[in-house]
């Protein structure tokens, strides 16, 4: 609870904490726009494909022009302003940055881009959970022997289920369950691209005048990013995932406690000590009431009557029994609040959750009946959903990670709801990817 003091310290001494920003898009516009509102948090670098989209962010959220218009990393550094590049590969390297944001979106490059600061000796904040999931864990290890800090970024839910575990374990609670609310019912699992609008009630003219990205909003309604998160978290905090894929029980805030308990004790959890979904949909489709969709929760057991009494006491939410009790965050601001993340780790040493262990994945699973021959599409798309199981199972199906499902094409027939596996596809790109994922099963955590 000390950071903004630290950091403050730092100012005064005139060493501020120098961040590189890797992604110019949604979560790294509103990076940006804090960034501009704490004193000794210094952006010198933006890295962005598109370098007109990175200066009309930078607009939008309300940053001078002469303020990036640095001709270098060097110069940025000296004047206290901002250098925008394309090669996100030299950011990394440049003398003098901190700490390296990935926020990217793109499991391949997030990747290669973490390996190329953590070899440059720089701390990573990895946005990108979609390539934390597909290699965070071995990523972790060579951050840790490099002496850097590889975390996840604090403002995105799995960050804020890591923080509510540790609060759980640190009180000494027993940990039961943990996860974050969506909005998900049965039928959005086949939702394509072409018919997600429908979920979300909006017109044709709605989407048509807004800057929406369908395969990102497919993506959520699908649950694939449900699955890309959780998976994230159980690698994080040694949770596991439902052995079948998350089961995505609806449960409004007053029901936590009472849905999110083992099934031996009236619950919806086939043990203690897994992450799921708290649904703000009924299998109908109807909204739950007090749903947590934008929120993220942890459900645990006192461990003797004394506590008990004490969680009725302090007018805690419990199941029936008063044995079981739920803690909750109602929001997460996403960009708003990864400075957390960047000052941990420079100012502290410390990830604000961090993939340090392979328990488990986020698999490609088909979305009806494909032939030989077709190509998969990858997250959000028209072909896979992403399904969250633990790693021990991902290993022994040889299942291939959602992250590597993009345009890869099918050698023999899948059928609908069935694990897409290596032996079912060509793959003739990201090979050092896949090597990547052969070298992290020496790290495979299947504990229980």
């Amino acid at each position: 609870m000390n950071l903004s003091a630290m950091l403050a310290q730092r100012n005064a001494e005139g060493r501020p904490v120098r961040v590189g920003l890797i992604g110019a898009g949604k979560f790294g516009s509103m990076i940006l726009a804090q960034a501009k509102c704490i004193p000794g948090y210094h952006v010198a670098a933006i890295a962005d494909l598109d370098l007109g989209r990175a200066r009309e962010s930078l607009a939008r959220v309300g940053w001078p022009e002469d303020r990036y218009g640095a001709a270098s990393v060097s110069h940025a550094l000296d004047a206290g302003t901002t250098h925008l590049t394309e090669d996100a590969q030299a950011l990394c390297a440049a003398d003098g940055i901190e700490c390296v944001v990935e926020a990217t979106g793109h499991p391949i490059a997030g990747i290669r881009h973490a390996m190329a600061a953590i070899d440059a000796g720089k701390h990573v904040i990895m946005v990108n959970v979609e390539a934390d999931v597909l290699c965070g864990a071995l990523l972790a290890e060579r951050a840790r022997q490099k002496g850097v800090v590889y975390s996840m970024a604090y403002g995105d839910q799995p960050a804020a289920i890591c923080e509510l575990v540790d609060w759980v374990h640190a009180c000494g609670f027993e940990l039961v369950a943990a996860g974050k609310g969506m909005n998900f019912a049965p039928p959005y699992r086949y939702s394509t691209p072409d018919t997600v609008w429908g979920f979300f009630g909006w017109s044709d003219e709605e989407v048509a005048a807004g800057d929406f990205n369908p395969k990102m909003y497919n993506s959520f309604t699908d649950g694939t990013k449900a699955a890309i998160e959780m998976a994230a978290v159980a690698n994080a905090t040694g949770l596991d995932c439902p052995d079948d894929g998350l089961a995505f029980h609806p449960s409004g805030l007053q029901d936590l406690a009472e849905v999110f308990k083992p099934a031996s004790d009236g619950g919806q959890l086939a043990r203690p000590g897994l992450v799921d979904i708290a649904a703000s949909r009924e299998p109908d489709g109807r909204v739950v009431l007090n749903n947590i969709q934008y929120g993220m929760f942890v459900t645990f057991r006192a461990p003797d009557e004394y506590t008990r009494a004490c969680f009725q006491q302090y007018g805690l939410l419990t199941d029936k029994s008063g044995w079981y009790g739920s803690m909750w965050r109602p929001f997460h601001l996403i960009g708003l609040e990864t400075s957390v993340s960047v000052l941990s780790a420079c100012l502290r040493g410390e990830a604000t959750g961090s993939s340090t262990r392979y328990r488990a994945d986020a698999v490609a699973t088909s979305k009806g009946d494909f032939a030989a021959g077709d190509y998969l599409d990858g997250e959000g798309g028209f072909k896979v959903w992403a399904k969250a199981i633990p790693a021990a199972q991902s290993v022994a199906r040889n299942a291939l990670p959602i992250g590597l499902a993009h345009h890869v094409k099918l050698k023999r027939p899948i059928q609908r709801d069935q694990v897409v596996s290596f032996d079912d596809v060509e793959l003739t790109d990201d090979l050092d990817i896949v090597e990547m994922r052969e070298e992290q099963k020496r790290l495979l955590d299947s504990a229980t």
